[in-house]
């Protein structure tokens, strides 16, 4: 398994990357992994790793590219609840920077960037996202509904929201598979949110998933963040891995 940092050309510069695949020619079928808000750090590079480990070649791009290249704030109190707030307060211009228009943009580059790899085997990737990083997944399987063959969603906030580009409204554009797990109790995406977003699943005749996963919290995947939950997180891996081998075949 090898992890190295690539620069990927979008329409208005680069955006920096972790790059992880496995040992071997390939080609390997394709995982495009959307961060979260605390951007690349090794708990991502950790992850998408064992994604490697099971036969895939990972793309996790620094989706605040604009702002500069990772990490763009500090992480080191990143254990320290008290630290949150100072750093969201950093961080919200980034993250609702991301417009619709932009995530669709930024998704179709990075998409062209694996397809062109010789190690990247032919046909739609697989997109998986974490918090903000589920929502913007969302719109971009929706903008690319031919190139993503699935989904995978996790702890993902803001998926239904009153604003006429709310990420629920779009899913008509899907055509493959979803899974959404959501974190229980999570002020950003409450259970009227995903009966919401459920509504609108079954009405487009979307094949999905979604759980609660009861008693963890928002970010329950993140090992380096006092949220972290290791049962849940291993359901997490398991409920990923089905989705991946049932949409690669392998």
């Amino acid at each position: 398994m090898r992890t190295t940092t690539v620069d990927v050309p979008v329409g208005d510069g680069v955006a920096d990357a972790y790059l992880v695949r496995p040992e071997g020619d390939g080609p390997f079928p394709a995982v495009l992994v959307f961060m979260d808000a605390f951007g690349l750090r090794p708990r991502l590079a950790e992850m998408a790793g064992r994604l490697a480990a099971d036969g895939h070649l990972v793309l996790v791009p620094n989706l605040f590219h604009r702002a500069g290249r990772a990490p763009l704030v500090d992480l080191s109190g990143l254990g320290d609840p008290a630290q949150h707030g100072p750093l969201f307060a950093r961080l919200t211009p980034m993250i609702y920077g991301l417009t619709p228009g932009l995530v669709a943009a930024d998704t179709a580059a990075y998409l062209d960037f694996l397809a062109a790899r010789p190690d990247v085997a032919p046909g739609p990737a697989v997109i998986v996202g974490y918090c903000m990083g589920g929502r913007n997944a969302l719109r971009a399987i929706e903008a690319h509904p031919d190139r993503l063959a699935a989904l995978a969603s996790f702890h993902a906030g803001r998926l239904v929201t009153d604003a006429p580009d709310s990420p629920h409204l779009g899913v008509g554009a899907v055509t493959g598979e979803l899974y959404l797990a959501h974190a229980d109790n999570d002020p950003a995406m409450t259970a009227d949110d995903i009966a919401t977003l459920e509504k609108a699943l079954d009405a487009a005749g979307v094949r999905y998933r979604s759980e609660r996963y009861d008693g963890a919290r928002h970010g329950f995947t993140m090992a380096d963040t006092p949220v972290y939950d290791e049962v849940a997180t291993e359901r997490h891996w398991a409920a990923l891995s089905d989705l991946l081998a049932r949409t690669f075949g392998r």
